[in-house]
């Protein structure tokens, strides 16, 4: 008996069918649906390396620019320097006393310490001018990247 109520169970029991052009089509849009995330992803990525590689040009560009600038910078200065310790050498050896050598060394000595505080400040203004310029172009890239990544 128990053979006959299993049998009859079996076949009143339904088993879902399989749909194969429903499974198809399933497949294929998501096939589409993963190709499509794909190009958009490329796209994206191709953008982003673009504008990368044009901030990197700029920034060296302007790396080029100023360290253009700061090597003229460096030779006025070293002339300057220059200029001014043979002028006072030949003071010191035109000199007709003690007194006067001790006068034209401090005078020298001053004019050295002031030039000196000058060249500093200059060089400091163009280090900080150049620094700002030079991280301008990559800060303003990723200012870029993270508005882009928190918009998306």
């Amino acid at each position: 008996m128990s053979r006959t109520k299993t049998a009859e169970t079996i076949e009143n029991v339904e088993f879902p069918s399989f749909d194969a052009s429903k499974a198809t089509d399933q497949m294929r849009a998501f096939a589409e649906k993963g190709v499509e995330q794909s190009k958009e992803a490329y796209a994206k990525l191709k953008t982003g390396a673009e504008e990368t590689q044009k901030a990197l040009e700029s920034t060296y560009e302007t790396a080029k620019t100023v360290s253009s600038d700061l090597s003229l910078k460096t030779i006025a200065a070293l002339r300057s320097n220059a200029e001014a310790g043979f002028s006072h050498l030949e003071a010191l050896i035109g000199a007709k006393s003690l007194s006067e050598v001790v006068e034209l060394q401090t005078s020298f000595l001053r004019k050295r310490i002031e030039s000196t505080v000058e060249q500093a400040k200059d060089f400091q203004a163009v280090a900080s001018k150049a620094a700002e310029d030079v991280s301008k172009p990559i800060k303003t890239a990723f200012e870029k990247a993270v508005k882009d990544i928190k918009a998306a």
